[in-house]
């Protein structure tokens, strides 16, 4: 995390890359409003990195992101960019950025946003600042990103509605979420729901041992029963049909897919988008670069050197496993 007091930044552009997050327009309203309130002149780059490197801009003022707050996905749309992973497509990015003028950058995304923002700090003057948008909630130096909340609730829904049909069949469920690394939208939505068990790639578990476990809930006349599987973790299918096969109950799956990107984002995802938005600008007028914006244990907002945030993965704590399996059954 760097100081450029050298210029006065005049215009900042913003961009949303890699997957799209509830909430991800919020934060563009702020980036925007907040440029504006400052009297600088804001503009969209569309499409992400790819926009960036193929000229993709926009201007932007209070009116283009009225009614905003509450839609799901990008108004500025996201895309991912192999050109921009070259040393050549980042020059041409670049060359984008001076020729409009741009001082200022806030990319808004998850880890492979950043690593382009952290690229482009190492090679450009231009001050930027990362604000953590994903559903996995995988960011490190931050508490919780953009979409996670919108996510866990969006699964959550789908869990319960699972169990009505779960009882009334006396079968056991399997629900397949997102998350190829990191297993919190697993986790917190299987503990919100009640699940049996949950499967998450952060930890290890034994199909032989919860095969065991779902024959002895129904020995002790449990019904029916939900699983919840990261993607990361174990194919859902594979889940369901080992469990068939070992125990001869009927097993059923549910991959929840993209329903847990899109839809209205909640308004912990609103009130968060909005606070991280605003202090990115912040941080830009007051000469700071190389940094990324998240939120604390104490729910502060706070900065942090943008090269944590692609150091490595958040994982879940290692003690949510034994919460989850106690509770469980």
């Amino acid at each position: 995390m760097s100081e450029r007091r050298n210029a006065s930044v005049r215009k900042i552009g913003v961009l949303t890359s890699g997957g799209d997050a509830p909430g991800m327009n919020a934060a563009l309203r702020a980036v925007v409003r907040t440029g504006i309130g400052l009297g600088l002149e804001v503009v969209g780059i569309e499409r992400g990195f790819h926009g960036l490197v193929y000229d993709q801009i926009r201007p932007m003022d209070a009116r283009s992101v009225s009614g905003i707050i509450y839609l799901g996905g990008t108004i500025l749309r996201t895309a991912r960019s192999q050109e921009f992973r070259t040393a050549e497509g980042r020059q041409r990015a670049i060359e984008t950025l001076k020729r409009h003028g741009i001082d200022g950058l806030v990319a808004i995304g998850g880890d492979g946003t950043y690593c382009g923002a952290a690229a482009l700090v190492g090679e450009c003057d231009v001050r930027v600042i990362g604000v953590p948008g994903t559903i996995d909630n995988d960011i490190p130096g931050t508490l919780y990103t953009i979409g996670f909340d919108t996510a866990v609730n969006t699964a959550l829904e789908c869990i319960d509605r699972i169990r009505d049909t779960s009882e009334a069949h006396e079968r056991v469920f399997v629900v397949e979420v997102m998350g190829r690394e990191a297993g919190f939208i697993a986790m917190e939505s299987g503990l919100a729901g009640g699940a049996e068990a949950v499967l998450v790639p952060e930890l290890p578990f034994d199909m032989g041992e919860l095969c065991a476990r779902v024959r002895s809930w129904q020995e002790r006349g449990k019904k029916s029963s939900i699983i919840v599987v990261a993607e990361g973790a174990a194919r859902g299918e594979d889940v369901a049909r080992c469990i068939e096969q070992s125990t001869g109950i009927s097993a059923r799956l549910t991959v929840l897919g993209y329903i847990q990107r899109g839809g209205r984002p909640t308004a912990r995802d609103r009130s968060l988008a909005t606070r991280l938005g605003y202090t990115a600008v912040k941080l830009i007028a007051e000469g700071q670069s190389g940094a990324a914006v998240g939120i604390s244990e104490g729910e502060d907002v706070r900065a942090y050197p943008l090269a944590h945030a692609v150091s490595g993965k958040r994982v879940l704590p290692p003690d949510i496993g034994d919460v989850a399996r106690i509770t469980a059954g």
